[in-house]
């Protein structure tokens, strides 16, 4: 990330626009289609960084690439990122205008990490023992296969990680064995 700073109020103020004219799920949709182009289009993030590339040609391009496909709330707002010189931050200020979005919402993002894909059923459940033991209602499941977990899962939500994995248990005998805590020391 470049710079917070300027990626977080940039963010917060598209968001209080966009509550405050209807249009926030069609600026969240905005910001996911923006988020895809730059993630898939390296070029795309080249040109909008490019202090060789003049605004009035990147205002073009930006217009070209988005005419149609996003709201014109959408598109004001990135014809001021650019009149300000602002444009190199749109990667950043698009994951915290999602964040804030998120928040917002009340969606809670929790990253499961297993050491193989798992099923829809046991997804589901997963979402479902998170509900009934946290406040946590709004869920949005973000997976991830790890292979060095060996077996078991991790879940972070949040700042709280549960690590149920057997690589870290592997670890942790490996540790005791390190520290020789098996050993019996007579002094």
């Amino acid at each position: 990330m470049l710079n917070p700073r300027i990626a977080a109020p940039y963010a917060k103020s598209l968001l209080d626009i966009a509550i405050e004219q209807g249009q926030l799920e069609t600026v969240f949709a905005d910001m996911q289609f923006l988020q895809g182009v730059i993630k898939n289009n390296r070029d795309f993030l080249n040109l909008l960084r490019s202090p060789i590339v003049k605004s009035d040609v990147k205002n073009k391009i930006v217009t070209a690439i988005t005419e149609g496909r996003v709201a014109p709330l959408t598109a004001s707002f990135n014809k001021l990122l650019i009149s300000k010189g602002r444009e190199i931050y749109l990667p950043e200020i698009i994951a915290a205008f999602i964040k804030q979005y998120k928040e917002h919402k009340n969606i809670h993002v929790v990253k499961l990490t297993t050491a193989t894909p798992i099923s829809a059923e046991l997804k589901n459940t997963i979402i479902e023992q998170l509900r009934s033991t946290t406040s946590m209602q709004n869920i949005e499941l973000e997976e991830k296969v790890d292979e060095s977990l060996i077996g078991g899962f991790t879940l972070q939500a949040g700042d709280k990680l549960v690590d149920a994995s057997i690589s870290y248990d592997l670890n942790k005998i490996a540790k005791q064995f390190r520290n020789n805590d098996f050993v019996y020391q007579v002094r």
